[in-house]
């Protein structure tokens, strides 16, 4: 099986989750994704009160040399065990998920357009853009909703790490993409690549 590696990228609150989501609804089984999100570092030795204050945007809080052998993995056929993170304890939990190997694979974070490792295993690298307004109030409403953050810590965060890291790390690798799109919900996008995906479906097949 040829695998085809697809990066999506972008700041926070871009998009690229809601991009890639969409891809991953209309698919379902039928292709992988792989988060880097879930590959932040395991903290159990640091208290709840400082791993609140960590720079959750720096690349040096991501096991990424785990997150490439897990990407070289499936792209070699080889099923993994891929750790799952709970931002409400800002803390890696005990669960894992297992993601099979398949024609199609999403690769989908901030950062997986910066280390030159990933970049090399990605075969189509998208980076997803937005105005900064756009993005900070979306972060706001999902770290309100789904991970149960209060206003002023979203705020603080935000200011003191999320933005300038954005700058130094994360705006840097839109030179490093193939395609740039902005907003997740950019349709023409979307159907192009949900036709560029069905295609090498189908070639499977025949």
């Amino acid at each position: 099986m040829n695998t085809i590696t697809i990066g999506i990228a972008g700041g926070t609150g871009s998009g690229k989750s809601t991009f890639t989501n969409r891809l991953k609804r209309y698919f379902g089984d039928r292709i992988s994704v792989l988060y880097h999100d879930n590959y932040y570092k395991r903290q159990d030795d640091i208290p709840f009160e400082e791993r609140v204050k960590v720079n959750y945007d720096h690349p040096d809080a991501l096991e990424t040399d785990l997150f490439v052998e897990h990407l070289r993995a499936l792209k070699n056929g080889q099923t993994i065990l891929c750790p799952v993170y709970d931002y409400t304890v800002h803390n890696r939990s005990d669960k894992v998920i297992e993601i099979k190997p398949s024609r199609i694979i999403l690769v989908e974070g901030i950062l997986v357009l910066y280390d030159p490792r990933v970049r090399d295993l990605l075969d189509i690298k998208v980076y997803v853009e937005a105005d900064a307004d756009e993005r900070i109030l979306r972060r706001v409403l999902r770290d309100v909703e789904e991970r149960g953050r209060d206003l002023r810590g979203i705020i603080n965060q935000y200011l003191t790490t999320v933005k300038p890291m954005h700058y130094l790390y994360v705006d840097p690798t839109r030179a490093k993409a193939d395609i740039v799109i902005n907003s997740g919900m950019n349709d023409v996008a979307y159907d192009l690549f949900r036709q560029k995906i069905e295609a090498l479906l189908t070639e499977d097949m025949v």
